[in-house]
């Protein structure tokens, strides 16, 4: 390729521009079929063929994930519309400028370059779960992380950075070709996830409707944890339904994407993402899964490895390696374009392709850590404990500040680099609900419990439930420090005009 023609596609990216750092204009707005394809492709995905079979893995009983998912989604599309995208709509700025207004530059860089990491991270798990479709095609093998594999073969990884580099190419082309695509791959996924859990089903023992119940509780959500897991229950589905995603609704990382919808009512199309995937697809996937676990040791093998091909394969033959190819893709690329658009705030005078694509290669290298897949359950919920209070803080200097008659965006107007309200709330809420799970789940931190009033010890928290505390401590902290800070600041508070 001659100079002139790498200068012509250097100007052609560069032009790629996604409002980073300025709202969105009125004109690049888009409507209801965008959303509605956006969130079904994002959430029927490669995650579903790994979470509902982590369900399965965990023993969950059958009453805990039809009745505890559906409860779980519900809140989460009520999050989605009532908090995130409103504000999406009145600021059209990413999540990233507007954490820089209320907590400062600093803060903003340590969490846009930490976010970024773990976006490739859950990006890197995406690529690894549609790498298992091409890797069975061709006849290698996927690691299985439960048998003692730490790293896959040679050909995995060539495979693994095939697919990384076409997820990391789609996530350069910017949010118009993000969802252009999901419109093209959503409409027919659910299907695939549908028929095979139904052609599994008669393996199973399920020749009628009316035995479904009977063998949902006996054979795929017995109510017992398989060797290695942790037991699981109703709340835990509530919560991994509900919470899993709270950094992008309750913590407003999906400002960032509602921020090009013409109406905050948009809002609501998480529900097709929700009860598509997290609902409906989760379930598939479970039956998926029993029916391979069931067929493996049938077939003398005491180790089965229910990798998101293996179980499509079982159920939906090839047209199953298609969806768990594309379900992957699918998460992978609006999850690195988020990723990319972090790193632009850590590295402000790089361009966005650029950084775009140094995320692409960190989430190939996760891609290949076959522990990431296998406790991507529990990443995910961290992941939310860890990011959500920064953006949860925007909730609360939109709606509330105004109404206890506190500046809005202080750090901003202040010239502030850090915001020492918002480092206590960021960093107080985790420390806080980390140190009450791990006392009892982590025999390191066991002796906490002889420290705290009889109350607190007594408390067990779950993982994902704990990221609920974690929100409401994390305001609270920062509407408390805020209080303090601007009513000894000598701020003028006459000038500013409620909402």
């Amino acid at each position: 390729m001659d100079s002139t023609n790498s200068q012509t596609l250097i100007e052609r990216l560069d032009a790629l521009y996604e409002y980073d750092r300025e709202p969105v204009k009125e004109d690049k707005l888009y409507g209801w079929s965008t959303f509605i394809a956006m969130f079904a492709s994002e959430h029927i995905a490669g995650t579903e063929f790994v979470l509902g079979t982590l369900l399965v893995l965990h023993g969950v009983t059958a009453y805990d994930v039809f009745v505890g998912l559906a409860l779980g989604n519900v809140l989460a599309v009520l999050s989605w519309a009532l908090m995130c995208a409103p504000i999406a709509v009145k600021e059209r700025l990413t999540v990233y400028w507007q954490i820089r207004k209320i907590a400062g530059p600093y803060l903003t860089v340590l969490y846009s370059g930490l976010f970024a990491l773990i976006l490739c991270l859950l990006a890197g798990s995406m690529v690894n779960v549609s790498t298992t479709a091409v890797s069975l095609t061709l006849g290698i093998s996927s690691p299985n992380f439960a048998a003692g594999d730490t790293f896959p073969s040679l050909p995995w990884i060539m495979v693994a950075i095939g697919v990384g580099t076409v997820i990391a190419v789609l996530a350069v082309l910017g949010f118009e070709r993000l969802t252009h695509f999901a419109k093209v791959v959503a409409p027919w996924m659910p299907f695939v996830f549908l028929a095979g859990a139904i052609a599994s089903l008669p393996s199973l023992g399920v020749s009628n409707l009316s035995q479904f119940w009977d063998v949902a509780n006996e054979k795929i959500w017995t109510g017992v944890a398989h060797e290695g897991h942790m037991q699981y229950g109703f709340w835990s589905c509530v919560g991994l339904a509900w919470l899993c995603n709270i950094t992008q609704h309750m913590g407003m990382g999906d400002v960032t994407i509602f921020r090009y919808a013409k109406k905050w009512q948009m809002g609501f199309c998480s529900a097709f993402g929700m009860f598509l995937g997290h609902y409906m697809a989760w379930i598939c996937s479970g039956v998926l899964c029993a029916a391979f676990v069931q067929s493996e040791l049938a077939a003398g093998i005491n180790d089965p490895n229910p990798t998101p091909a293996n179980i499509a394969m079982l159920g939906a033959g090839y047209a199953g390696i298609v969806c768990v190819l594309l379900a992957g893709w699918t998460t992978a690329n609006p999850t690195l374009y988020r990723a990319g658009l972090a790193f632009q705030v850590a590295t402000p005078n790089w361009r966005r392709w650029v950084v775009t694509l140094i995320a692409g290669v960190v989430m190939i290298i996760t891609a290949c850590i076959p522990a990431v897949l296998h406790y991507l359950d529990r990443i995910v919920a961290y992941y939310g404990l860890f990011f959500m209070p920064l953006g949860a803080f925007i909730f609360i200097d939109f709606w509330l500040f105004p109404r206890l008659g506190l500046v809005r965006n202080y750090a901003e107007r202040e010239g502030l680099l850090a915001s020492w309200p918002a480092a206590v709330g960021w960093f107080g809420s985790f420390a806080i609900c980390f140190m009450l799970y791990a006392k009892d789940n982590y025999e390191s931190f066991a002796w906490i419990n002889d420290r705290l009033p009889a109350t607190l010890a007594k408390y067990h928290a779950d993982l994902f439930s704990q990221v609920l505390p974690a929100w409401v401590i994390a305001v609270t902290l920062y509407t408390v420090c805020s209080m303090v800070q601007q009513r000894t600041s000598g701020v003028d508070f006459s000038q500013e005009v409620p909402q």
